[in-house]
This record gives C-alpha cells, sequence and structure tokens, in this order.
C-alpha cells in the first residue's frame, strides 16, 4: 500500500494525513469503544494522524469513545491531532446552548469537550454551523481567546458560506486575533459546487485549508444502496431517515452504476475511486473517511494507491457521468 503522505492545513504550518478518519454516525450508533478501538488503530498503523470528532456526535459520547480508545492504544500525544466542532449543543431546554456560537457556551463547550476526550488540549476546533443570531465579532473573539488560554491550537468553520468566513478572518485580521484557519465542508462527486467554486478565492486570499467530509456521499458512492437500503447500513438506522430519500436517488445510484465501470478498469473499488477522485483537488487538506469496521479503513486506505491512476482524463469522465444527477 502506498505510504501515507501529509499536506499542510492551509497556510499554517500544521501537517494533517490526506486522508482522515471520523466518527460521525458510527462511534455509538454503530459500533462500540472496543469496534471504535480497532478502527482508529487499522488508520493509525496505515499513517493517518487527524483523527474528526464533534461535541454533537452521538451527544458527546463519540468523543468520550474516541479518548477512552486513544488512551488504551497509548498514542503519544504529539503523534495524532484531534478535533471537535460546536453549534448544535447539548442542552436543548438551555437557550444559550443550543443552535448557537455566543460566547458563553463556546468557552463551557470546549472545557466539557477536553474533558471527555481526556484531553488539556484540543488541536481543531469548528464552529460547526454559522450563527445568524451572535454577531461574528463575538464568536471570533471567543475562539481567539480559546485559543489563547491555550485549550485549543487552531480555529475554523465548518459549512460557512464564503462571504461569512471572510468576514470572520477580516475581523480577526482587523483586531490581531487568531484567525479562522480551515473550513470543513461536504466535498464528493455530487457535492462540488461550494469547494470548487464558492470558496476558490479563499484559497489564495487567506489561505484557507479544507477538512472535507462525505467523500462517499453517505456510502451512496459505493455502491450498496443501489438496489435499496441494506439492514446495516447508515441509511437504515434510526434518527437517520432524512438521509433514506437521499441515498435511494434513482438518478445517482444510476451514476454510481457507471462509475463502477471506471473502478474496474483501474482495478479499485467504488469507494477507492470517488476518496480518491476528492484527493486529487490541491485545496484538499484532508479527506475525512468514516468505517464501521478495521476491513473498511484498510480499503479507503488504499484509495492512497488509486490516486495516481485518476489522471484529467479519467477525472473528466467522472464528472460527465455525475453532472445534472
Amino acid at each position: 500500500m502506498t505510504e501515507m503522505t501529509y499536506r499542510r492545513l492551509g497556510r499554517s504550518g500544521l501537517k494533517v494525513s490526506t486522508l482522515s478518519f471520523g466518527s460521525w454516525v458510527t462511534f455509538k450508533d454503530q459500533i462500540d469503544v472496543q469496534r471504535a478501538k480497532d478502527c482508529l488503530a487499522a488508520a493509525y498503523e496505515a499513517g493517518v494522524n487527524f483523527f474528526d470528532n464533534a461535541e454533537a456526535y452521538a451527544g458527546g459520547e463519540s468523543e468520550r469513545m474516541m479518548g477512552e480508545a486513544i488512551r488504551e492504544l497509548g498514542w503519544p500525544r504529539h503523534s495524532y491531532v484531534v478535533s471537535s466542532k460546536y453549534y448544535w449543543g447539548l442542552h436543548p431546554d438551555n437557550p444559550n446552548h443550543r443552535f448557537t456560537l455566543n460566547r458563553k457556551y463556546l468557552m463551557e463547550a470546549v472545557d466539557a469537550s477536553r474533558e471527555r476526550f481526556g484531553l488539556d488540549t484540543l488541536d481543531l476546533i469548528f464552529c460547526h454551523r454559522a450563527d445568524k443570531e451572535t454577531p461574528v465579532e463575538e464568536t471570533v473573539w471567543a475562539m481567539s481567546d480559546i485559543i489563547d488560554a491555550g485549550k485549543a491550537y487552531y480555529w475554523g468553520t465548518s459549512e460557512w458560506s464564503a462571504d461569512e468566513i471572510r468576514a470572520a478572518w477580516e475581523i480577526a485580521e482587523r483586531h490581531h486575533l487568531h484567525k479562522p484557519v480551515m473550513e470543513q465542508p461536504q466535498y464528493n462527486l455530487f457535492a462540488r459546487r461550494r469547494v470548487e467554486r464558492e470558496y476558490r478565492r479563499l484559497y489564495e486570499d487567506i489561505g484557507l485549508g479544507t477538512t472535507i467530509w462525505s467523500p462517499l456521499a453517505s456510502g451512496l458512492l459505493t455502491g450498496k444502496y443501489a438496489e435499496g437500503v441494506p439492514e446495516d447500513s447508515r441509511g437504515a438506522l434510526q434518527g437517520y431517515e432524512w438521509l433514506r430519500d437521499r441515498l435511494t436517488d434513482e438518478q445517482k445510484n444510476a451514476a454510481v452504476l457507471e462509475l463502477k465501470t471506471i473502478a474496474e478498469e483501474l482495478d479499485c473499488s467504488l469507494a477507492q475511486l470517488a476518496i480518491a477522485w476528492c484527493a486529487r483537488n490541491p485545496n484538499v487538506s484532508t479527506v475525512i473517511t468514516g468505517a464501521s469496521r478495521p476491513e473498511q479503513v484498510t480499503e479507503n486506505m488504499q484509495a492512497l494507491d488509486v490516486l495516481p491512476r485518476i489522471t484529467d482524463e479519467v477525472a473528466e469522465r467522472m464528472e460527465a457521468i455525475v453532472e445534472g444527477r
């Protein structure tokens, strides 16, 4: 298997593995601590150094599980990068801790994450969505103060518009605060606009890094939903009914079947093909992969072997297949 490569997170000096591992959906909802430990170990052994998480994943349990698994694995703290994200909150009845990026919430949320992880400092923290009610100045000051306090090293955004990111960056620049370094957007063959078009100027203007999520479009690009929703898939999970219609979209599944021809030509799986296509974009700092079994982790990591095979011609064929689907 190709040796892991590492890319700078935007203009920062931090390097993250080209392929990373995230816990959304899988931790607690699909796997327990032991299975999580096995998956983390497989990723780490493949050279992964970035492990993505969020406060909202499994109501905080995902952070707790990841922290426990990493402690049991005995990884040196300098050898890995972990993240968390804030916005949704864990207290639905508290107006100051739900759907917000106010200072009180952010300060308390990062402390709670550190406790769940069992870590003094988190490497990356994200504003999980933009908050239309809290002044962006308040959020920028709070995130910068968290870094000044040594509770995190870098901060960024997730699913913010280009204008919102630029506004936050300019506030930080004006007041000599810590600037947002990275954005975590969805990016895959079916979701390209934001990463490829909307953020285009930000890569050069402010050196934006990206930690992209859902390279497989929640599993659609693996081909396993072409004939319905398997019982053991995330599409069958309670609480993910909103995802089911997207996964069973007939036009998109027809496109996936066409992509399978290219995967066969390149002697790889559909998942490896889709992940490698994402990693091909030079503005992608890291591709966050997910898995519920260590065997899946190993398969996903082999996308690095496929990356050199995706020539401009192959990429154009892939993109033509999904265009308009």
